[in-house]
């Protein structure tokens, strides 16, 4: 199945994926990742099972990456941060790198001022169209989805609210440009430099 509803967990969630990347480098044992999310409860989530859920997210989606990004994650300033969460969210999920590739780059191209609510409708249906194995997502995984991406193109600056969806020009990091440059990244670098 080429997509998955799995993006529903969250947004980019920086501050969370910067606990999770320390994790990573640091190679901590079960027994430290348990600890981390269940007694100190380093995520701040409202329950041990949130705090489980959200980790597997953030950790499934840095783990597509190489210890380099996480260390843009962990270390780098609030932009080169946000964009390498972005950029392993892209690679992590079909959904999110189609949106931007086949519908957000395509806005850009006809400067559009903003996104709609119908381009996402339409873009669900070309889904189904390209993934015969689709399941068939009932209204409110759908509306959860959107709201969900939306979020995530708000917080890496693709659009200004998520309320307006007015799109404004974004510059990726260099610092990621570079990584993905570097370890052959190529289709993540395109789906996320759709910006003029």
């Amino acid at each position: 199945m080429r997509y998955r509803a799995d993006i529903t967990a969250g947004s980019l969630k920086v501050a969370e994926s910067r606990v999770i990347a320390d994790l990573l480098l640091k190679q901590a044992d079960d027994a430290a990742w348990k600890s981390a999310m269940g007694r100190d409860n380093l995520l701040q989530a409202r329950s041990p099972a949130t705090a489980r859920r959200l980790s597997r997210m953030i950790r499934n989606r840095l783990e597509t990456m190489t210890p380099d990004l996480w260390k843009l994650v962990r270390d780098g300033n609030s932009t080169a941060a946000t964009h390498a969460c972005l950029a392993a969210a892209v690679k992590h999920s079909e959904l999110l790198a189609d949106f931007l590739e086949l519908v957000v780059k395509e806005q850009y191209r006809i400067f559009a001022d903003k996104l709609t609510y119908q381009l996402w409708d339409d873009f669900i249906a070309d889904c189904q169209n390209r993934d015969a194995e689709l399941p068939d997502w009932s209204e409110s995984t759908i509306k959860r989805l959107r709201s969900s991406v939306f979020q995530i193109l708000q917080q890496a600056g693709y659009i200004d609210s998520t309320k307006s969806l007015r799109l404004q020009t974004v510059h990726i990091a260099d610092e990621v440009v570079r990584y993905l440059t570097n370890n052959d990244e190529g289709s993540v670098l395109r789906c996320i430099q759709v910006a003029p």
